[in-house]
């Protein structure tokens, strides 16, 4: 017998086949998104609902957000620094997380 027979195998659901742990465990460490934190240094993650710590201008639209302004339901997009959400006026605004603190 060899050492892979002897081994547990894992269930992939995304590729639907049976492989040896170390491999799904660099799998799972591949597709695992960075850890994305707050201009106070608390972990967000999707839905999190967050507040500007400053005022500002949104490029592309003659607006300025102010200090203290409520972002519900954010998403995160795979960048450490960056959130996607949308504002009652705004559509499709990305944030730099720097600028924001969790609620």
């Amino acid at each position: 017998m060899t050492d892979t027979e002897a081994t547990d195998f894992v269930y992939d659901e995304a590729t639907g086949e049976w492989i040896d742990p170390t491999t799904a465990a660099a799998t799972l460490a591949a597709s695992h998104q960075p850890e994305v934190r707050d201009a106070v240094g608390n972990l967000l993650a999707d839905g999190d609902s967050v507040a500007l710590v400053k005022d500002l201008k949104v490029k592309g639209a003659n607006q300025v957000l102010k200090r203290g302004t409520v972002i519900k339901s954010i998403r995160l997009t795979g960048d450490s620094q960056e959130i996607d959400c949308r504002h009652a006026a705004i559509k499709g605004l990305v944030l730099r997380a720097e600028f924001v603190r969790k609620l």
